[in-house]
């Protein structure tokens, strides 16, 4: 191959279309001359053929596979093609699931490896090979925009939901792509692509974790790298973490590809390199071996770089390598299109719906109830308000990468494509028989408080108001939540708080319900609302699981994937803080949250029997075995779900106070009860010693079940002999087992 159609094979190609711009910088970087110019010598990737716009996908397919054709005759390779999946393929007309963080709340990996693999099923029917999803970021500042993209601030869970993901993903044929690795979400003061000041044991036995698991354990074959740099190094840059870690510590043996633009990012943002070929020669050297969305330093930049000697070819060979055996797995280098392209592919069905709406009801988080949920368990209710600037939109339901945040935005002209119920239109369909009135009070995020009088005179006639507030999500200041849309303070947008106060002053008993994409410090409303309902970018069923929920049709189960703030000024904060991180006499301030990581509640109750280990040590290269039993001691059926907790008291270096070890969901009908064993191997509480060498110690450790700060059940298990390092058989895998 010459050097240049070896260099197309590493570079993608993203159509711009009628000037509409989705990505920060895409107009500024995305190469003039069409497509016809970018594959004079073959292509490796096609950057999102269906998700820049709204295309009918039986003509956008019908293209396609005519453009593959003209790639095989040219350079007798086709293209691999790639879209985002965070929600569902984000497309036109595609199902649009709940956010990664109401994943983190259903505490339920196998509905999530449910829905990729209905996501995946999509892709391969539309000829797409890889998905940009799942984001593996831990959680550390709610401030960042980029939270509700998010599983969880827990490691262990979002590695145990994102590899889920991966495998139900990568069953269809379509490879998963993990995102951002790593630091991106550690960054400075919740800032967008702010510098990263975390130390290596941090990013080691925090951020990190994930990663290892969904590529251990996972087997994913695509890896983004993040825009962060930590300490000063752009990871882009690292070979340390894209090489060492990655692929010599893991056994990594797919392809890393850039985040869209990050290699042009070490000349024009880090400044790191010289030139854009500079730029790409760094990017080779440290392990990215495709550039996307586009060639903007691998093409003429890189080609001249080589040419004059400043960059190896050696390394482009490389690069290439890995693209082309990944097309190999695939089946892309054997494929001719010559088949028909498909035709009406059912990206709603029935199915996806479904999911989606299980996933919604799953992640439904109770934070707080004086009874007044479900509706009429305190007596008939004759007139329902219903108010807020969430109330009655459906934009309201979904991320910023989902199409209708995303792209949709930008034509105005497009219908929506799905069919979204808000909660409003779910209220009304589930309340029937009952008087529901609207009010819409504000906005989400202006000053504008001339509906207040409205929404005050809704709630005044109502027997309860149900109050919908929290955030619209998108891109770059363009909204409350999402991409480049951080925050300095953790209070609702606009003027919701006083919407919600001028509907409490009215007397009448009032659920708040939060619709949005981060945590937000709401603790007064937990002491001043009969019930607080929290619900994370829930998607397309997400109002018709509201409505079940509220009206107890389904009994609320989802926990809180991250801490309740109390304040932006106790950011960052995460459960997995050592002693001097939580409240003492040391400081005048509290730290604690307002509810913590695990939090939810129920309208039933569940009593736990003493956790009973199987032994009572335990050998530092082996497995915790315990077992407790669960009753569902109320009126209702449930999920109960059972989360393991592990503290290591004494420690050669700090250690968390908490530290999330296993987890397992469990439907309990009213009366019953059920034993649930967990097996954990000792991996889950390693650490980063005092030279960086992951081991497990031995010594005496505390186990309970509950959440982080609350310890229902409790018992201590001793690890015995010698310092176990952790090698390359050890795995995070757990096998949890519900017995009768």
């Amino acid at each position: 191959m010459s050097l240049e159609a070896k260099i197309a094979q590493v570079v993608g190609f993203w159509e711009k279309g009628d000037g509409e711009v989705v990505a920060p910088l895409q107009g500024e970087f995305t190469r003039e001359g069409g497509l016809d110019e970018a594959t004079r010598h073959g292509l490796g990737h096609l950057t999102r053929v269906y998700g820049t716009r709204p295309v009918d996908p039986d003509g956008r397919a019908r293209w396609l596979w005519a453009k593959q054709r003209e790639l095989i005759a040219t350079s007798g390779l086709p293209a691999l093609v790639h879209e985002e999946c965070l929600t569902g393929l984000s497309a036109w007309k595609a199902a649009t699931f709940p956010t990664p963080l109401a994943w983190g709340a259903s505490f339920d990996p196998e509905l999530v490896q449910e829905m990729a693999t209905l996501i995946g099923g999509s892709m391969a029917a539309l000829g797409i090979h890889q998905g940009l999803a799942p984001v593996l970021d831990v959680v550390r500042d709610p401030r960042w925009g980029r939270v509700e993209e998010c599983i969880a601030e827990d490691p262990y869970l979002i590695g145990a939901i994102g590899t889920s993901y991966v495998r139900g993903l990568q069953s269809t044929g379509v490879h998963a792509t993990l995102k951002h690795f790593v630091g991106y979400s550690a960054s400075q003061a919740g800032r967008n692509f702010a510098p990263v000041h975390a130390g290596p044991r941090e990013v080691a036995d925090v951020l990190l974790i994930p990663f290892e698991m969904a590529v251990r354990d996972g087997g994913v074959r695509s890896v983004m790298h993040s825009y962060a740099e930590i300490d000063g190094v752009p990871v882009a840059s690292d070979p340390r973490l894209l090489h060492d870690v990655l692929r010599e510590r893991w056994g990594f043996d797919g392809v890393v590809v850039a985040d869209y633009f990050g290699v042009a990012f070490l000349d024009i943002l880090h400044h790191v390199a010289e030139d854009l070929g500079a730029a790409a020669g760094l990017a080779l050297a440290a392990g990215v071996d495709i550039e996307l969305p586009t060639g903007d330093a691998f093409l003429e930049p890189l080609i001249t770089a080589v040419r004059e000697g400043r960059v190896d070819e050696a390394l482009v060979d490389r690069a290439v390598t890995r693209a082309l055996r990944q097309k190999a797995e695939l089946g892309l280098l054997d494929a001719t299109f010559d088949d028909e392209p498909p035709t009406g592919v059912e990206l709603d069905s029935p199915a996806h719906r479904a999911v989606a709406l299980r996933l919604a009801q799953e992640s439904v988080v109770l934070l707080g109830n004086d009874g007044l949920l479900p509706l009429g368990a305190s007596g008939p209710v004759g007139r329902v308000a219903v108010i807020g600037p969430n109330a009655d939109r459906a934009e309201a339901m979904f991320g910023c990468y989902s199409f209708v945040n995303h792209v949709l935005e930008h034509h105005p002209e497009a219908e929506m494509g799905i069919e979204v119920p808000t909660v409003l239109d779910a209220l009304r369909a589930e309340l029937n028989g009952t008087e529901v009135t609207y009010a819409r009070g504000s906005a989400v995020d202006d000053e504008d408080r001339a509906g207040f009088a409205e929404a005050v005179a809704a709630a005044s006639a109502a027997d309860v108001a149900i109050v919908v507030v929290g955030d619209h999500a998108g891109l770059f200041g363009r909204g409350t939540v999402g991409e480049g849309c951080d925050r300095d303070d953790l209070e609702l947008p606009g003027v919701q708080r006083e919407l919600v106060e001028a509907v409490l002053a009215t007397g009448t008993p009032v659920v708040l319900v939060l619709l949005t994409g981060r945590p937000y410090a709401v603790d007064w409303a937990l002491e001043r609302c009969g019930a607080v309902v929290q619900a994370f970018f829930p998607g397309e069923e997400g109002g018709t699981a509201l409505a079940h929920v509220l009206s107890g049709r389904v009994n609320p189960s989802g926990r809180l994937p991250v801490s309740l703030p109390r304040s932006a000024g106790a950011q960052p904060y995460s459960y997995l803080h050592p002693a001097l991180g939580g409240d003492g006499d040391v400081t005048n301030l509290r730290s604690t949250p307002a509810l913590p990581f695990g939090h939810g509640l129920s309208y039933t109750s569940f009593a736990y029997d003493a956790l009973e280990p199987v032994a009572d040590e335990v050998a530092t290269d082996g497995r915790i075995r315990v077992a407790v039993r669960v009753t569902n001691t109320g009126e209702r059926d449930g999920d109960e779900v059972v989360q393991l907790y592990a503290h290591d008291p004494v420690a050669s270096v700090t250690r968390p106070v908490a530290q999330l070890v296993g987890f397992r969901r469990v439907a309990l009908a009213a009366g019953q009860s059920a034993v649930v064993r967990f097996d954990v191997p000792t991996t889950r509480i390693a650490f980063s010693d005092r030279d960086m060498v992951r081991i497990v110690e031995p010594g005496e450790l505390e186990l309970w079940v509950g959440t982080c700060a609350d310890r229902r059940a409790q018992a201590r298990v001793r690890l015995t002999g010698a310092v176990h390092t952790i090698d390359d058989d050890d795995r995070w895998t757990v096998t949890e087992v519900v017995g009768g």
